[in-house]
């Protein structure tokens, strides 16, 4: 037993009336306890599997209702191409009840993404293309809009301008499967090892316009793009136009905001400015382990999305 159930109980057996703002200062948290729902944020946070098991279990349709009492209103599942498609219907249905939008998924074709698109091998590109096919029909099953793709690691044998070419051939061979079903294919510039193509936005960028394609923009994650390249903002600013998907995680560390150094508050505040209504990935983890950890992840995002 957790520590705020053991005293919850504990009040309760001796007829002690507490409010839900006792019991959490008594836990040490300063946090709203967890059956306490909340209103829907400013901005659209999207939670992933696993981040609330202590609060909410380890079921993932029980943490997509508890993500939507807290006032989350989309998740995002990287895995989900590897679930079951029962288990894909499962999510898709709770969502659409809930009236919750699903976010990225990773369009993964497997260990092949390492070798890469940057090859321009036949072989490489036919999985790629197969694997965006999957990719669709599993889309249909949860309404989901945005896929995460990396186009994989440098090939030392050919030069910068080759390997780009082959890069934009690919993603063009994907953006004209996804474009009859407005799907929009998001890729992703990492931070990750020196070894990945894309690791700055202007690189996704160039990428992007070269294809030219309502179906292929870039994936911002603001904890990658802090490591390689910084000045947050301007960066965000200069691209914006190919931007159609944002990722959240502080740095160093990479869990919730208010834990490292980004000013998040003044990011968030500067993205509802610009008028983005799209949905922000928490692809980070929880700097404290257990229901506490959760509670305040919970808080750290009431707290940044006060800009208003």
């Amino acid at each position: 037993m957790n520590r705020i159930e053991f005293l919850k109980n504990s009040m309760l057996a001796t007829g002690s009336l507490v409010g839900a703002s006792a019991i959490s200062a008594f836990a040490g948290t300063g946090n709203k306890i967890s059956d306490k729902k909340g209103k829907p944020f400013n901005l659209d946070y999207a939670p992933h599997a696993g981040m609330f098991t202590n609060l909410a279990g380890k079921s993932f349709l029980d943490q997509i209702k508890y993500m939507y009492d807290q006032g989350f209103r989309s998740i995002e599942d990287n895995g989900y191409l590897k679930r079951s498609k029962e288990e894909q219907t499962k999510i898709g249905d709770l969502l659409a009840k809930l009236g919750m939008r699903m976010g990225v998924f990773v369009v993964d074709g497997g260990d092949n993404w390492k070798t890469s698109l940057t090859t321009g091998k036949k072989e490489f590109k036919d999985n790629f293309i197969a694997t965006c096919h999957q990719s669709v029909e599993a889309a249909k099953r949860c309404n989901a809009k945005w896929l995460t793709v990396v186009p994989g690691f440098y090939e030392r044998r050919l030069p910068y301008g080759n390997q780009m070419a082959n890069v934009v051939d690919a993603m063009r061979a994907g953006a004209e499967i996804f474009e009859p079903h407005q799907l929009i294919m998001v890729l992703e510039t990492l931070s990750d090892t020196p070894e990945l193509f894309l690791q700055q936005t202007h690189e996704t960028y160039n990428v992007c316009k070269a294809v030219a394609s309502p179906s292929c923009k870039i994936l911002y994650d603001i904890y990658h793009m802090q490591k390689t390249e910084g000045n947050l903002i301007v960066n965000i600013d200069r691209c914006w136009d190919e931007i159609a998907y944002i990722q959240i995680g502080d740095n160093p560390g990479r869990k919730e905001p208010t834990t490292g150094e980004i000013n998040y508050k003044n990011l968030f505040k500067h993205l509802h400015q610009k008028g983005y209504k799209g949905v922000m990935g928490m692809e980070h983890g929880n700097s404290l382990k257990g229901a506490e950890g959760e509670e305040r992840l919970i808080q750290a995002y009431r707290e940044v999305d006060s800009f208003i």
